[in-house]
């Protein structure tokens, strides 16, 4: 018993490894768990009396039994036995599959890192690179919207920042959960984004049991009173446009709404709208079939080279914030009111009969969320060059031309945002913008388009185009 044992150095260390992990684990880590969730504690009590906001328990559900509720879901195990009986694959296959889809699926909500850490994040990397305005509101048709409603914000899908920029102008009022695609299943962003209560989606998923399990959580969410956040055109607009409503996660909610149960759907419109948007050359890059793919590797390098280039802007001054960006929050669409003066229950109705229904409240949406989209001083300039793009315009006639737009579009009900309420600086801010960008060139005190950048100036002008011709 007392002999010496002698051992390999390199298990010595491993073994001494081990010991420390486990160390750590008995003495620290309950120390360190019981510390965050004073944290998270302390967030609670702060959110539900300074901030008013109440989470519904939907939300605070650990992750684990979101998780079993959903593979336990009557719904999901008939469809297993479906699949089980019709097919090749056994049943516990698909079993395990459905729970993978499930993990992959359900958010981890943290609400120390959404409030605290996202917040803070969203709001100084939103302020550093736009100047960020709240445009318009229906004040009195948001308060109007019953407490026990789930509020579903519907929003027109310019940049990736949208989702920065949404989250941050609602922190004060709700915690969104967004539908994320399969780009920002990365580690570690991935865990990021679920504790900031985000699902995962893919979107070109044919499996049925994976579309089953992902419309079950969408409608436990809807059903539990979560605050959601949703893009009806499905994607980033690539010329500028708005796209048709996609109907996948607005069936899902629809199908399964009961206009007589404890909680009404609310769709708020949310209209959103840069003077630059980050990554629009990317995007409209792919309108050119024939263009080159760009690697991970070249994507990495522009975006290094880009904040590089701002960071030394910065430092001697010449850095300039990227324009104007603007959010409107629109007229909210009750479901329940909806519902009851069209006459249609969307429970009742078969896939044949329900679809032409669910897109007309994708169709009566997207009208208005084009009725708020803000228009912006770079669109306006955009617009107004982009009618003879080869004509040199003048200071003074390239205003009377854009105020007189203004007047056009604000005439057909748009909302024209007009900083510091001041029409020629709006067209001077706009201006110096493109002009930096390389855009317009200025020769002779003339101002004209560069004819090599006339499908990014297009990309700008048709965000306005619905309520601009």
């Amino acid at each position: 018993m007392t002999e010496t044992v002698a051992v390999p150095l390199w298990l010595f260390v491993v073994l001494a490894a081990f010991a420390l992990v486990a160390t750590l684990e008995w003495l620290l880590l309950p120390s360190v768990r019981w510390y965050f969730r004073r944290k998270v504690r302390r967030v609670m009590d702060e959110i539900g009396t300074r901030l008013n906001i109440r989470l519904p328990e939907f939300k605070l559900t650990r992750r684990a039994a979101l998780i079993d509720r959903l593979t336990s879901d009557p719904r999901v195990r008939a469809a297993i036995q479906k699949h089980a009986a019709e097919g090749q694959v056994p049943r516990d296959v698909l079993v395990q599959r459905v729970a993978g889809y499930a993990r992959e699926i359900v958010p981890a909500f943290n609400a120390y890192a959404y409030f605290r850490v996202g917040y803070w994040v969203a709001k100084t990397f939103a302020r550093m690179t736009y100047r960020v305005r709240l445009g318009s509101s229906d004040a009195d048709a948001l308060a109007a919207i019953d407490p026990e409603a789930t509020v579903v914000f519907v929003m027109n899908h310019r940049s990736n920042m949208d989702y920065v920029l949404v989250s941050f102008l609602a922190a004060e009022r709700t915690a969104l959960s967004y539908a994320v695609g399969e780009w920002a299943r990365v580690w570690p962003l991935q865990s990021l984004i679920r504790a900031m209560g985000a699902y995962f989606v893919r979107r070109d998923s044919g499996d049925p049991l994976y579309r089953l399990v992902l419309q079950r959580y969408v409608q436990m969410a809807t059903e539990g009173g979560v605050p959601q956040a949703m893009y009806p055109e499905g994607g980033l607009t690539t010329d500028g446009r708005l796209r048709p409503p996609k109907l996948g996660l607005l069936d899902y909610m629809l199908k399964a709404f009961d206009p007589n149960g404890e909680r009404d759907v609310v769709f708020v419109p949310v209209g959103i709208n840069y003077d630059r948007v980050l990554e629009d050359r990317t995007l409209v890059r792919k309108l050119d079939r024939d263009a080159p793919r760009v690697g991970l590797a070249a994507t990495v390098t522009t975006t290094a080279r880009f904040v590089g280039r701002q960071a030394a802007l910065a430092v001697i001054g010449r850095r300039y914030r990227h324009g104007y960006a603007c959010v409107n929050f629109g007229r909210p669409l009750s479901m329940r009111a909806h519902v009851r003066e069209h006459g249609v229950d969307f429970r009742s109705l078969g896939d044949n009969e329900r679809r032409p229904a669910v897109a007309a409240v994708g169709a009566l949406l997207m009208a208005r969320i084009g009725a708020i989209v803000p228009v912006l001083p770079v669109p306006l300039v955009a617009s107004v060059l982009l009618r003879d793009p080869a004509r040199p315009l003048g200071e003074l006639e390239l205003k009377s031309e854009v105020h007189a737009l203004m007047a056009r579009v604000e005439a057909a009900g748009g909302q024209v945002y007009v900083p510091r309420a001041d029409r020629d600086y709006a067209v001077s801010v706009g201006l110096r913008m493109l002009i930096l960008r390389g855009l317009v060139v200025e020769r002779d005190g003339l101002f004209v388009a560069d004819p090599g950048e006339l499908t990014l100036l297009r990309y700008y002008a048709n965000s306005i185009g619905h309520v601009a011709t």
